[in-house]
């Protein structure tokens, strides 16, 4: 399919591509907006599109193609070497600069050609179900095992906020202030279409169910039949029976299944809510696993599990006195000693205060016990 604002440009590429031979032009416009009306019903396999056209530029044009048709290949003609580069950012298939060049358009045509072999080789591959992970990192294992590669911090960004907003619309105008929050609406605009279709074509070229959803309101994300771990984890953990000694150890299990805090490898302000919250719901079972463990006087266990938490977040006064008591319990007087010592000394330099009168109390009670 051809599209360009100029007839004359887009008659002269017709003819060239005639000449040349192996495509077939199923459709050409001078105005995107009919193209794109036009794209769902043709099933292009490739679009050559004039990137410098007004009302609707090419970069959102080649966006909204891919939307409609995501197989489809974009060949980007410009007459300004600048759009050249934001090609190549755009992940197109090619581009060709105005006034074409036929040894040039020639070469693209065998690139497209050889293109759509290894496409026709895709397409008879199943879609492979992916998995998607947010714990420490934003990752897409796409079934192999080693995850998607991102082109750009971005475009792993952009993928993270859509999965944490995934049963939601998110406004361009968002996105934008989110990913370039200094930069001018004009210069922002290119890069989100860029960012998401380079997100799409590589969703795509993985042959992955997800899908990037487009609306009148914004952008939206459909896992499609791709698990995502934290949502799994929190079912399994919200859909678990009560906690007893029956069910203790698979308790252990889902808790050793949060494989880190969530995006703790990213440095997302927007991702601190959800991350704190999926800390709290970890650290409230975690201590109600190894209270479990201490009432029951399987003080072991308590210990292991007390530490765990005290290893992932050392900065709570609870998981220090819940040690003290379970040392204490077993005649480990140096290390109740040594947690009291830890405990005043955490808190003094991260909050200037001193235990609380509770942990203070049994302190100086099991001390007096002691001597």
């Amino acid at each position: 399919m051809l599209v360009d604002d100029e007839a004359l440009a887009l008659r002269y590429l017709e003819l060239q591509l005639n000449r040349i031979g192996g495509l077939e032009i199923v459709g050409k416009f001078q105005l995107p907006e009919e193209a794109l009306e036009a794209a769902p019903r043709l099933q292009p396999d490739v679009v050559f599109l004039d990137i410098d056209m007004p009302e609707l530029g090419g970069l959102e044009a080649a966006e909204r193609l891919q939307e409609l048709h995501p197989p489809v290949e974009i060949v980007f003609v410009t007459a300004y070497d600048k759009f050249a580069v934001q090609a190549f950012e755009l992940q197109a298939l090619d581009y060709v600069l105005k006034p074409l060049q036929t040894d040039r358009l020639e070469t693209t045509v065998r690139r497209i050609l050889g293109q759509r072999g290894r496409a026709d080789r895709h397409a008879a591959s199943p879609i492979r179900t992916a998995a998607v992970r947010c714990f420490q990192s934003m990752q897409i294992d796409p079934g192999t095992g080693e995850p998607l590669p991102w082109r750009t911090a971005k475009a792993q960004e952009l993928f993270a906020y859509l999965v944490y907003r995934r049963n939601q619309r998110v406004r361009k105008d968002a996105l934008m202030d989110l990913l370039w929050p200094e930069m001018e609406e004009s210069k922002a605009q290119p890069l989100l279409y860029t960012t998401i279709y380079r997100l799409r074509k590589m969703l795509d070229n993985a042959g992955l169910s997800i899908k990037i959803l487009k609306s009148s309101s914004g952008y939206g994300l459909d896992l499609g039949d791709c698990p995502l771990d934290v949502e799994q984890w929190e079912k399994a953990l919200s859909e678990a029976d009560g906690l007893s000694l029956e069910t203790a150890d698979g308790y252990a299990r889902l808790l050793e299944a949060y494989a880190g805090d969530y995006l703790a490898e990213h440095d997302y302000a927007w991702a601190e809510q959800e991350r704190q919250r999926l800390q709290n719901m970890w650290y409230h079972h975690a201590t109600a696993l190894g209270r479990l463990w201490e009432d029951h006087g399987r003080l072991s266990e308590a210990l292991d599990w007390y530490l765990r938490i005290q290893q992932k977040y050392p900065y709570g006064e609870d998981v220090y006195f819940a040690l003290m008591r379970v040392y204490g319990e077993m005649g480990q007087i140096h290390f109740v000693e040594q947690q009291y010592a830890k405990l005043t000394s955490m808190l003094d330099k991260e909050y200037g205060v001193s235990p609380s009168e509770r942990t203070a109390e049994w302190y100086r009670n099991w001390r007096a016990a002691t001597n």
